[in-house]
């Protein structure tokens, strides 16, 4: 009795399909007296159909158990060698060993072509000592064409699949791939969007909220107009950045920077802008700039950053500096070019304006990008920024 828990294999219905068809030919040869054999050891014509019977139901297992199809449809074949025979049982066989091969476990499938042609080999020595005639070799060519042929037609059908599968992972493994690069591409531009938009636009917005502050907050119609001019400039400065982001997205999609891209050159206008916005709050700004006059032009990415890193910098003095002086140093020299930002560290009077955190955040994004390095501490009264940017043009690939 069987054990509950044990399920056989459901056979497949296109092995239902070639079994039954195995059968009815089988059958029909049968019926008008075809046979393989002519003497045999059971001369009853019904003898011929029990290894019939047998490879058909080794047909229905063919791609469920190719294995145990393989071994009883084995001893089924050479039943048949002691009946008259028929030849729908010998091509059902045939059938059983190239499934065995195509279906098996992989171990399976790479020892059944060795198997069979040892078997052959041996068959046709074992013939050719017994008989010693050339019926010995054709005995052979019988056994390979059943036994070792159909092995290696289905190794050659497996290593194919085998093939076009390692191809299609590949290609799943290629498209997943092009994928997660194109979503690091979407966040990488992404980031690029919204440090550009934060700089060009942080600054002018901290102004505003500052001096829209300090308007409110002392009743002084001298203090109240010079607030609502500085706040005037911003709005325009701001909108008009943001205008040139706006055009810049439609015309290029993001994939290069600014045509106006702003420099080094432009430092004097930035420190001017920067006194306007921070006179209020005793702040005083000083540039250094001991690049050399005659040196070789900067890639732009570099020019970019240190300008955005120099723009991010004031734009906090601005916004959290106590007052004093504001020191802009920047220099170039063994092909690195050095950023400096030195502004009063410690309790500020007056109105100020939130901030984020995300400004550091995008100074170190864009330093690191170019494979620069960028520090931003407190160094007893003084708030520090340092960065340093490659000079030479492998940084304009970066």
């Amino acid at each position: 009795m069987l054990d509950e828990h044990v399920t056989l294999p459901r056979p497949h219905r296109v092995d239902l399909f070639i079994a039954a068809v195995g059968l009815v030919g089988g059958l029909i040869l049968w019926s008008f007296g075809l046979h393989t054999q002519l003497d045999r050891l059971f001369t009853q014509r019904w003898a011929t159909l029990v290894p019939l019977a047998v490879m058909a139901g080794c047909e229905a297992l063919r791609r469920t158990a190719p294995r145990t199809a393989l071994t009883v449809g084995t001893v089924a074949i050479v039943a048949d060698q002691f009946t008259y025979g028929n030849l729908a049982t010998v091509l059902m066989f045939t059938d059983v060993v190239y499934a065995a091969v195509v279906y098996g476990s992989p171990a399976h499938a790479r020892r059944l072509p060795y198997s069979t042609g040892l078997v052959t080999v041996g068959v046709t020595i074992g013939f050719l000592v017994w008989w010693q005639n050339a019926y010995a070799l054709l005995v052979g060519v019988i056994t390979g064409m059943i036994s070792f042929l159909p092995a290696i037609t289905g190794a050659i059908v497996r290593n194919h699949r085998e093939a076009a599968d390692a191809a299609r992972l590949r290609a799943e493994q290629t498209a997943l791939l092009a994928e997660m690069d194109r979503a690091q591409a979407v966040v990488a531009e992404r980031a690029r969007m919204a440090r550009e938009l934060h700089d060009m636009v942080a600054n002018h917005l901290s102004a505003i909220a500052i001096h829209s502050t300090a308007a409110l907050s002392l009743d002084e119609p001298a203090t109240t107009r010079q607030a609502l001019t500085v706040i005037r400039e911003n709005s325009v400065a701001g909108l008009a950045e943001m205008r040139r982001l706006i055009g810049l997205l439609r015309d290029s999609g993001g994939e290069s920077e600014p045509g106006a891209v702003p420099s080094l050159d432009a430092l004097d206008a930035l420190l001017a802008r920067a006194r306007t916005n921070g006179s209020s709050g005793g702040l005083r700004f000083v540039l250094e700039d001991t690049r050399p006059a005659d040196g070789a032009a900067l890639p732009a990415p570099v020019e970019l950053a240190a300008y955005r890193i120099v723009q991010e910098s004031l734009t906090n003095a601005v916004k959290h500096a106590s007052p004093g002086t504001v020191t802009v140093r920047v220099g170039r020299g063994d092909g690195v070019l050095t950023v400096a930002v030195d502004s009063p560290y410690g309790k500020r009077p007056g109105p100020s304006a939130p901030g984020t955190g995300s400004g550091l955040v995008g100074m170190r994004e864009r330093a690191e990008l170019l494979g620069g390095e960028f520090r931003a501490a407190a160094a007893g009264a003084v708030w520090q920024v340092r960065a340093v940017l490659p000079a030479d043009e492998k940084a304009g690939n970066a």
